[in-house]
């Protein structure tokens, strides 16, 4: 049974570990750790970019990887047994990146009527839009 560590030591017991790495940008990285220092910032060695759509994935291979530690939103080990059981379709780079593009506009288009329906109702949530009413609020006063 291994003693806990507090903080960043506490991924020292996953050197050489295949972890997976979700970052703030929403991207998913898996590689072996190779390093780590004091402020969380990790560096994967064969690391690949993992892209989910559906039920199905593919891996965009990158090398080394070196991820800036206040960039890291969750890091775990990957069970190699488990891994192989899951129900997702493997597909080609080119398959993914198609599908997670049409995923991608579809959001956005979703976001776009959001909005609309948000501004129909008089809420902004523009940051510009919201600074030019205060403006005009403290001018009115």
């Amino acid at each position: 049974m291994s003693q806990y560590l507090p903080g960043t030591a506490s991924l020292l017991e996953d050197l050489d570990k295949k972890l997976m790495v979700l970052l703030r940008d929403g991207r998913t990285l898996i590689g072996y750790l190779r390093s780590i220092d004091q402020f969380a910032n990790l560096v994967l060695h064969q690391a690949i970019e993992r892209i989910h759509v559906g039920n199905k994935y593919g891996d965009i291979p990158i090398g080394i990887f070196v991820i800036r530690g206040e960039n890291v939103v969750l890091c775990g080990e990957i069970d190699s047994e488990k891994e192989e059981r899951v129900d997702l379709k493997r597909v080609d780079i080119d398959e993914i990146l198609a599908e997670q593009k049409v995923e991608l506009e579809a959001k956005r288009e979703k976001e776009k009527l959001r909005l609309k329906a948000m501004q129909n109702y008089g809420l902004f949530f523009n940051a510009d839009v919201l600074y030019l009413n205060k403006v005009k609020f403290k001018q009115i006063l």
